[in-house]
């Protein structure tokens, strides 16, 4: 499938985005994760509105071709990182409340490499900025999907990497996200 224009908006999501924005989620988990979905670790996708809507603190973005479809998702929530399943020292270091997690960045394949994903962590950025009670941003990524592990080493920072733990953990790799960073890349 070819991409007609090359003219993409991004917004926070409406109600009447939200069947496009779990359809991009859902595609996601099973086409590049392929783990399909697995409720302790996709809840959120099920519940969007519950997730990132509602509470005051969390946004989710949607990313939108010139036909108005959903094309990529951006997400930010005030849940740090859980342990377990995450090393404790990474769950110490990003608590709940105080950290802006950034989730669910995924762009549809024929849409990538056009700034999307650049573009909606620029904004989930700016949204925690404006926020003014967030001290940290935090995400982790599995470097097995193609292009993530490159894309976030080049905006943020490796705060532990489970491949190098004894066992390779569960090989995520969890970044640090420079707060001040809205708008500087």
């Amino acid at each position: 499938m070819q991409v007609r224009s090359s003219n993409y908006s991004i917004r926070p999501a409406a109600l009447a985005d939200l069947n496009g924005a779990r359809a991009v989620m859902l595609d996601t988990v099973y086409r590049d994760f392929g783990t399909g979905y697995v409720p302790r670790w996709h809840g959120d996708i099920i519940d969007l509105a519950g997730a990132y809507m509602d509470p005051a603190r969390h946004t989710l973005l949607v990313a939108l071709d010139s036909d108005g479809e959903v094309v990529a998702t951006g997400a930010l929530d005030s849940r740090g990182p859980a342990h377990p399943p995450n090393p404790v020292h990474v769950a110490e270091r990003y608590p709940s409340g105080v950290t802006a997690q950034l989730r669910r960045v995924y762009v549809r394949p024929e849409h990538r490499r056009r700034g999307l994903a650049r573009r909606l962590v620029d904004e989930l950025m700016g949204f925690a900025v404006a926020d003014g009670g967030y001290r940290a941003v935090y995400l982790h990524t599995d470097p097995a999907v193609t292009g993530a592990e490159p894309f976030w080493r080049s905006i943020a920072k490796v705060v532990h990497d489970e491949r190098e733990d004894h066992g390779g953990g569960q090989g995520i790799v969890h970044f640090d996200v420079p707060l001040g960073s809205a708008g500087a890349r």
